[in-house]
């Protein structure tokens, strides 16, 4: 993510992937509030982890399973011919356990505490 767009720091990022230009500060603001939210990723991760091992699994194991289990789910997010929410449908079976997990773990309230927090650092970035 660049602003302002600068043809040095294009080149660079296409070639480590690629650039996304945003149009303004207030753009360039909201994009880093994002990224603010990757290390609760892998924070989530450990928790799962840790909840396996706290269930006898063996802590090796079972963060094993659970990089396994990300990383595949990883690479679907570079089927962009489907949306984040079709990703997750594509994931769940009626009524299975991953539909269990989603609607009780994210639920209004959570999404609105993740909303708050995403709103703060935005404050704070601004």
């Amino acid at each position: 993510m660049t602003f302002p767009s600068h043809p040095a720091a294009n080149v660079l990022f296409e070639y480590l992937g690629g650039v996304l230009h945003v149009a303004d500060e207030a753009a360039f603001d909201v994009f880093s509030a994002l990224t603010g939210t990757l290390t609760t990723h892998s924070t989530y991760l450990a928790t799962l982890t840790s909840w396996a091992s706290g269930h006898g699994i063996a802590a090796d194991d079972a963060e094993r399973y659970v990089r396994g289990l990300f990383q595949e789910v990883g690479r679907a997010l570079s089927d962009e011919t489907r949306s984040l929410h079709q990703l997750a449908a594509d994931h769940e079976t009626p009524n299975g356990n991953n539909e269990r997990i989603r609607t009780s773990w994210s639920d209004t309230a959570n999404s609105e505490a993740l909303d708050k927090a995403l709103d703060d650092l935005l404050t704070d970035l601004k």
